[in-house]
């Protein structure tokens, strides 16, 4: 005799169908909460403003940064219409939330120029590259000491490759010799922050400028704001001498 779990068409396998079902249907009812509560998207960052307030009353702060002290909401919102200005939330976790009276779009585009300007003054650890032969040509040895002298006054790190080639590999003093020359001919401007050391059929060395990058930045602004002057210097007795009459 079969045993009710062995037969698809007994009682006992209809009633493990339906208890699968509900496992189903009750997954499929959590996915559809779970969709609906994540379809608002992300929170917004901005402050709340004026009618988007929603508290009875705010710790209102003045245009001029005074204290007004707690007020109720209305009355905020009526001072803001008095001056022209948005009341702004700035501390939406006090009890009661801070507002101040401001100008928003103003305090917007101050902070999105303020925040452009301090990206433009971030300084980014760069690291140069430089590749050299044992056997480099003085000519090309000068050119390429330049090339390290700029990246150096810039204020950023100057990695040096020697690359050797077929017989050159049996000899490595050739390329320690020619970085060591190298780091003594820049040493006013740089210093060795890592060592000469073999790696497979190359040698190399990185070069660290005793100048921060910061630095570098703000002397070269001062330099295109000196040539800048001077040209304009330069321009104007063109003008003047332009403008003066012909002699007869």
């Amino acid at each position: 005799m079969r045993s009710p779990a062995c037969d698809p068409s007994g009682a006992f396998f209809a009633s493990a169908c339906g208890g699968h079902q509900l496992i189903t249907d009750s997954c499929a009812a959590v996915r559809q909460t779970l969709a609906r509560c994540t379809r608002g998207g992300p929170i917004s960052a901005e402050p709340r403003i004026n009618d988007r307030i929603r508290v009875p009353e705010v710790r209102l702060v003045g245009p001029s940064g005074e204290q007004v002290g707690i007020v109720p909401l209305a009355k905020a919102l009526e001072l803001a219409q008095e001056y022209d200005l948005d009341l702004v939330e700035v501390a939406a976790n006090a009890r009661p939330p801070v507002c101040k009276l401001m100008d928003y779009g103003k305090f917007k585009y101050e902070s999105a120029m303020k925040a452009r300007e301090a990206r433009k003054n971030q300084a980014h650890t760069v690291i140069k590259e430089m590749k050299l032969r044992p056997k480099i040509d003085p000519h090309d040895y000068d050119t390429k000491k330049g090339h390290v002298v700029r990246f150096l006054k810039q204020g950023d790190k100057v990695k040096i490759t020697i690359m050797f080639r077929g017989r050159e590999q049996s000899r490595p003093e050739l390329g320690f010799r020619l970085l060591q020359r190298l780091a003594d001919d820049v040493a006013d401007l740089g210093f060795v922050e890592s060592n000469p050391k073999q790696d497979g059929r190359n040698m190399i060395m990185v070069l660290g400028p005793h100048k921060k990058k910061t630095e570098a930045m703000a002397e070269a602004r001062e330099a295109q704001a000196a040539r800048k002057a001077e040209r304009q210097q330069g321009a104007a007795p063109a003008e003047e001498s332009a403008e003066e009459p012909a002699e007869a």
